[in-house]
């Protein structure tokens, strides 16, 4: 899949936003929320997503979905991660 299908499909199912986000190497995201919906395609590298006290290893291919206001955090590997994100904004936001 190239970038420009998945913000096409991202915007067939009603995302607004769609955008690559590059991670360095092991950087983290401490617990926090977005006040959006997130669909994401790893495209390289790896991440840990921490949802509650579950914890998913995602590499390139992986898929993830969070609905706003879910906390979560992040935790990048050696060689940090890039994903391609759609972002569902509330409506009037």
């Amino acid at each position: 899949m190239t970038f420009r299908q998945f913000e096409a499909s991202s915007k067939a199912e009603g995302f607004d936003e769609v955008l690559e986000r590059r991670w360095p190497a092991h950087s983290t995201q401490q617990t926090h929320t977005h006040p959006f919906d997130v669909k994401a395609l790893v495209v390289d590298g790896q991440l840990w997503l921490t949802v509650g006290k579950s914890t998913r290893h995602l590499r390139a291919g992986d898929d993830f979905e969070l609905a706003r206001n879910v906390e979560h955090s992040e935790r990048y590997g050696v060689e940090g991660a890039t994903y391609w994100v759609a972002r569902r904004n509330p409506k009037g936001a």
